[in-house]
């Protein structure tokens, strides 16, 4: 018999779970990768992301979720700000070429506006808000942001999302040309669930 969920986490996507798995697994004492779920593991909605901010909406998903499944939530919202496009793409960023999740198009509808973009003026950031609610009504929000540049082509294989483009500040490589250890490190996710982890575990452990 497999072992109760302990930790709902607010996205069917693969890749995110895996991600915050490494991140908050090794941080909370006995938990196991596999009491931390996804919400698709337990049949959960997706609510609809109407904020107009990466906080608003990782609050909203963690709100329905912790509602929904009377477990402890974690959701983040994360995305890509480019200096010269004012913040955008921003919280549209999973759906910046029209169609949700589509990351080549993504990308590629992303580099075409900034094709004439020359390297000094090609400053970004990844910006991600994480928040735990609980069902009792108890809300925590941590935040972290990866600076860098945006390459003029992709780079690597690693990563998902944007990670092809950014280059971090210091570096040379883009986020999916550094390994999942070095990318956990510096990542804006990595930052704002690093941030958020005491506060689950006080959480989950009393």
């Amino acid at each position: 018999m497999s072992a109760a969920p302990r930790l709902v986490l607010a996205t069917h996507n693969a890749h995110k779970i895996a991600e915050l798995r490494a991140i908050l697994v090794p941080a909370l004492p006995g938990l196991l990768p596999e009491q931390v779920v996804g919400a698709r593991d337990l049949g959960a909605p997706e609510p609809v992301e109407d904020g107009l901010t990466f906080v608003e909406n990782a609050l909203l998903k963690a709100r329905a979720l912790a509602a929904a499944t009377g477990l402890p939530a974690v959701a983040d919202d994360s995305g890509l700000s480019v200096d010269v496009l004012g913040g955008a793409p921003g919280i549209f960023s999973a759906r910046w070429s029209g169609r949700h999740g589509d990351d080549a198009a993504n990308l590629a509808l992303l580099l075409a506006q900034l094709s004439d973009i020359r390297d000094p003026h090609r400053g970004a950031r990844f910006v991600c808000a994480a928040a735990l609610v609980t069902p009792d009504g108890f809300e925590h929000v941590e935040t972290g942001e990866l600076v860098g540049t945006l390459a003029t082509e992709p780079r690597g294989t690693h990563g998902f999302g944007y990670d092809p483009v950014l280059v971090p500040a210091g570096e040379r490589r883009t986020c999916a040309e550094l390994t999942s250890h070095e990318k956990h490190a510096i990542s804006h996710r990595g930052q704002a669930f690093r941030a958020l982890t005491p506060v689950v575990v006080r959480v989950l452990h009393g």
